[in-house]
């Protein structure tokens, strides 16, 4: 089992890391990772074939996001550089089956761990939200916080999503995407967007990234055990986990670049 923490500016960087993640699946080492990626505006696959695609980058670079294109469908989804993204990479043995199931486990990962924190959530997702798929978590009667996505390998599958936790960070989500959804003429409702905060939970990302992590690393590790994985003193130590032992926790956690998450 693998637990990645760290940041990177580059977007491009920051993909890598990810996709690490799941070369290691594919090598049979599950993978956690839960940060906060570099403001972008990360467009789907839908999004680039859509005339109004150039007019929504543009968009995009006018509100101060970096237009950058995602390799799976869905569409453009907006982080702030506050705003978290959570991934677990597993392995599928071959199989290509098992999608619907890796969705659902996601989104009762997420809503449970976001439930403990005192959030008030339930999965769907209001009319004219951004990303709209069936895979979401919103406030309870409020906003969509979170969606989910997935790619899926012959060897490895990649359950990501992201997940608003400020009331501010909603608000500047909203207006940044608004004038982006407009150029690629799909409904969108900036009053749609919803956060962690709005539904009771903290504002504070590093306290929910902890949560999901925490969470996700159960859920994947299959371990009693995930409640214990919490910070080491070095903050700048990197150690990468020998799948062939029995590692405790923290030796489980690799970290990349100067943050803890």
């Amino acid at each position: 089992m693998r637990v990645l923490r760290g940041w990177t500016d580059r977007p491009e960087t920051d993909r890598e890391l990810t996709d690490s993640l799941v070369d290691g699946a594919a090598d049979g080492v599950p993978g956690v990772r839960v940060w906060t990626p570099p403001r972008q505006v990360a467009f789907g696959r839908r999004d680039a074939r859509a005339s109004g695609y150039d007019r929504a980058k543009r968009a995009a670079e006018r509100a101060g996001f970096r237009p950058v294109e995602r390799d799976v469908g869905g569409r453009a989804v907006a982080y702030t550089g506050d705003t978290l993204a959570f991934a677990a990479a597993v392995p599928t043995d071959g199989e290509r089956t098992g999608i619907d199931e890796r969705y659902t486990s996601a989104a009762q990962t997420a809503r449970s761990a976001l439930r403990e924190l005192d959030a008030s959530v339930v999965e769907g997702e209001p009319p004219r939200s951004f990303c709209p798929g069936a895979h979401s978590l919103r406030v309870a009667d409020g906003g969509k916080l979170a969606g989910i996505a997935q790619r899926v390998r012959s060897d490895a599958a990649l359950v990501a999503g992201c997940l608003i936790v400020g009331r501010s960070d909603a608000a500047e989500i909203a207006s940044a995407l608004d004038p982006v959804y407009d150029a690629l003429d799909v409904e969108f409702d900036p009053g749609s967007v919803g956060s962690v905060a709005a539904a009771g939970g903290p504002g504070d990302a590093r306290r929910v990234a902890r949560a999901i992590e925490r969470a996700f690393f159960a859920d994947v590790d299959g371990t009693v055990g995930s409640a214990d994985l919490t910070d080491s003193a070095d903050e700048t130590a990197a150690v990468v986990a020998d799948a062939t032992a029995e590692p405790s926790v923290d030796e489980r956690i690799e970290r990349v670049g100067t943050e803890s998450w």
